[in-house]
């Protein structure tokens, strides 16, 4: 009878410490405790500058914002977890994370603390974006400025003379600038290894966190080899330094151009210490749809969308790893940016989308961009953000009103809920014999 005793409690010691509450990684799919983990998820990267209690933020309505989103069904978030000053530059969010290298905004600091305790009050998980190619929150070409590499940031439209090319080729430049990528090694080592005020623990034993994400939309450009060699050295460091959390790249994939953006999607997702892939799908930023003219393209834009995500499936899939659609979205109706005008189109596209990933059992999750909840731009519509405006979910280079998905926006709503349900309960799909 003793032994007996022994042995259950050993049996029942052994289940609480494989129940850890972290999202791990099993062949294709994901899991939390031995269960399967499928997921809508949203992206929300402004939460943290919601959360503070300084400029920009308001936490009591941020706290509405991760209820209803709770109610939705939608408890994936992907948010900012590094963006980089000085505050008076242009085409970006502020006030910044990291002021200047190594200095960071304090009120910042315990906004994204208190972001990751509330989150885990409602069982949600985090995707931390660590950096970004693009320059709306600092990113690359900012790092590449504190290393001294140029004086200012060639910035591209709707910046004076500024061209996408020229951007891009310059922020790929940031792989191969030793001096940049210790910058944001300091970064990594500092955010990884940071411990939450609210929980005295440490981030990188919070099971609230899925993932540490290396950037967002990084490109190789012209600087593939180089792309390569950080992709693999990032995702090390962060190994090294935290041994039980994801770690993704925030790859598009190949892009709708992808000899020019630089990216490999089955050679950079093959690196051991990235754990599952990734993709975006951009049907009118890939000039596949033109909601202008919605019945002569959407159509197709879906059949390109299909072919798009299915090449990614079937390599994500020959490499045994999950893949996540991780951003997509839709403009309203015949590209209005009123918050009031209706969302047919949109709703026609998220319906279509969600269902071929949650019919896939080689999708493990899809978010969509970008939640903006109760937050809506200033009139007149469509302009571009401006210091003290509202935070939505289009960056502050991009038209406001564009991709945000709104509160009031009641039937897109009952898709995510439906899509998030499904999806939570698809298990009962594709896992049963496996």
């Amino acid at each position: 009878m003793r032994q007996l005793s022994i042995l259950v409690l050993l049996l029942i010691t052994t289940i609480t410490i494989a129940q850890d509450g972290f999202v791990k990684v099993k062949g294709n799919k994901f899991e939390i405790d031995g269960t399967n983990y499928r997921y809508v998820g949203a992206n929300f990267w402004q939460a943290m500058n919601l959360a503070s209690k300084g400029a920009g933020g308001d936490r009591v309505q941020l706290l509405k914002e991760l209820d209803h989103l709770e109610s939705l069904g939608v408890k994936n978030l992907r948010i900012v977890a590094g963006s980089e000053g000085p505050n008076n530059e242009p085409y970006r969010i502020v006030p910044a994370l990291q002021v200047s290298p190594g200095v960071y905004d304090p009120e910042l600091l315990d906004a994204l603390d208190f972001v990751l305790f509330e989150m885990a009050k409602r069982d949600m998980k985090a995707v931390m974006c660590l950096n970004n190619f693009w320059p709306w929150s600092g990113g690359m070409g900012q790092y590449l400025v504190w290393a001294k590499k140029a004086d200012t940031i060639p910035y591209p439209p709707p910046h004076p003379g500024g061209t996408w090319g020229g951007y891009q080729k310059f922020t790929a430049q940031f792989y191969s600038a030793k001096k940049a990528v210790k910058l944001f090694n300091d970064h990594i080592k500092f955010i990884v290894s940071r411990v939450n005020s609210y929980t005295n623990k440490l981030y990188k034993e919070d099971p609230t966190i899925m993932t540490w994400e290396l950037g967002n939309e990084p490109r190789g450009v012209n600087n593939k080899k180089a792309y390569y060699k950080w992709i693999k050295k990032t995702s090390e460091l962060i190994k090294e330094l935290d041994s039980k959390h994801l770690v993704t790249i925030g790859s598009e994939g190949y892009t709708s151009d992808p000899i020019g953006s630089g990216n490999s999607f089955k050679k950079d997702h093959a690196i051991e210490t990235i754990d599952y892939c990734c993709t975006h799908i951009w049907i009118q930023n890939f000039s596949w749809y033109n909601p202008e003219k919605t019945s002569k393209t959407f159509y197709p834009a879906l059949n390109k969308a299909y072919k798009y995500l299915d090449k990614h499936i079937e390599e994500a899939k020959s490499l045994g790893k999950p893949l996540v659609l991780e951003e997509f979205g839709c403009a309203r109706d015949s590209g209005s940016y009123d918050p009031s005008s209706l969302v047919t189109v949109r709703n026609q596209y998220f319906n279509l989308m969600f269902d071929k990933v949650y019919k896939s059992e080689d999708m493990a999750g899809v978010a969509f961009w970008a939640w903006a909840g109760s937050y809506r731009p200033l009139a007149p519509y469509g302009l571009k953000w401006k210091v003290g405006d509202p935070i939505i979910g289009d960056p502050p280079h991009e038209l406001q009103g564009w991709y945000s998905v709104y509160d009031t926006d009641y039937t897109t709503l009952a898709l995510l809920k439906e899509y998030a349900y499904k999806m939570m309960n698809s298990s009962l799909l594709f896992f049963n014999d496996k």
